[in-house]
């Protein structure tokens, strides 16, 4: 057996997606930007799509954009808003995607902005008063604070932020990347400005995702040539991609309740069989709490041991894919930021299991089964 939980990094494409996919890989080829008859049945599939994403999350087609994934889309918002609406304040956190950090910082480096951050305890539980204090003192701030972390798994109330933000004038930006397909988005009830999505996070199609934005608030484009994307992003349209893109997000709202009770159920499986195998492991941030959590993240904190070191290369070599953390920090000597934020204990071994509607409870004992190997609760 060789079990994929590594669903937080990238889902497997579902057949239903490919198929809505296919006729535009290999009959319906036109260049959305031309005039003639197959060019007008590629732009009516985009558009169509448009309206498909603004439907489900209770947005105005004119409010969505098409990006090449959620980094796109997330430095779409922060270099677009700071420098198209000139603000010179920023708020974040240390436990967000670099997507959204690294951005910041470089506009912070640039002289753009000056940086705040909010802050949290140690379990990662952000701390609204103080956010509430910063914003007092700097009203006119571009504020990202994510949904769901992709490395602990910790909900964040976006909604709350989102009052929080209004009540000072401030543009709100959510990284959703982790939940959008997940969790229910209603961009009129919630405060934000921006919401981000990323097909492959929900089963669609790698290299696509979209940017919510809000009608109030007008940004500059970041890509210049064309007048695609209603002149905010140049460049022909990844076509397939998109109605893969619009396919995903409408099957995982199609079925959404059901796959978090079944999800849910399997992460408690690995709480409970973790638990019963391995002496003193522990978990990180909120990632036990089903209501304060991502269903579909359980971040695994691990003894001391020497075998820490070679543990994501020995899982491999047993047919279990996993992450330490962040696929996107899993280069060679990338430590987790978030972590390190939440001042682990670096001893400790780090494991990120993240599940899809794809696995199943005998997945989930195989991949136990072969960390017990290693870390075998010791008898009392």
């Amino acid at each position: 057996m060789a079990v994929y939980f590594d669903n937080a990094a990238t889902t497997p494409l579902d057949p239903e997606v490919l198929d809505a996919m296919l006729p535009f890989m290999r009959e319906h080829f036109g260049n959305p930007s031309s005039i003639h008859g197959h060019g007008r049945k590629v732009r009516a599939a985009i558009e169509n799509a448009r309206k498909t994403i603004a439907h489900l999350i209770n947005a105005a087609p004119a409010e969505i954009s098409f990006t090449s994934g959620g980094t796109e889309a997330d430095n779409y918002a922060a270099f677009g808003t700071v420098r198209t609406l000139g603000l010179r304040h920023a708020i974040t956190s240390p436990l967000e995607h670099h997507a959204v950090l690294h951005t910041l910082q470089a506009l912070e480096k640039a002289g753009d902005i000056e940086l705040s951050y909010v802050r949290h305890d140690e379990r990662g539980r952000l701390d609204l008063q103080h956010l509430d204090e910063l914003l007092a003192t700097h009203s006119r701030s571009f504020v990202s604070l994510m949904h769901g972390n992709n490395e602990i798994g910790n909900l964040n109330d976006i909604q709350r932020i989102g009052e929080i933000c209004q009540a000072h004038k401030a543009v709100y930006h959510t990284d959703t990347v982790q939940t959008m397909g997940h969790y229910r988005h209603d961009v009129q009830q919630l405060k934000a400005h921006f919401l981000v999505g990323s097909a492959h996070k929900f089963h669609g199609p790698k290299g696509v995702g979209f940017l919510y934005r809000r009608s109030e608030i007008q940004v500059n484009s970041l890509i210049h040539g064309g007048s695609q994307e209603r002149n905010l992003r140049a460049g022909t349209e990844n076509v397939y991609g998109i109605v893969g893109l619009a396919k995903a997000l409408e099957i995982a709202c199609r079925n959404m309740a059901d796959h978090q009770r079944y999800i849910q159920a399997l992460k408690d499986r690995f709480i409970m069989r973790l638990r019963a195998e391995i002496e003193d492991v522990q978990f990180n941030g909120l990632s036990t709490e089903a209501d304060q959590s991502l269903y579909t993240v359980l971040s695994v904190s691990l003894p001391p041991s020497e075998l820490n070191e070679m543990l994501l290369f020995n899982l491999d070599i047993n047919h279990v894919s996993v992450s330490g953390g962040s696929a996107c920090t899993s280069g060679a000597n990338a430590g987790s930021h978030v972590l390190t934020a939440l001042a682990a204990d670096p001893d400790r071994g780090a494991i990120r299991f993240s599940m899809s509607k794809y696995n199943t409870p005998e997945e989930v004992d195989f991949a136990v089964e072969q960390l017990a190997k290693m870390y075998r609760k010791v008898a009392v």
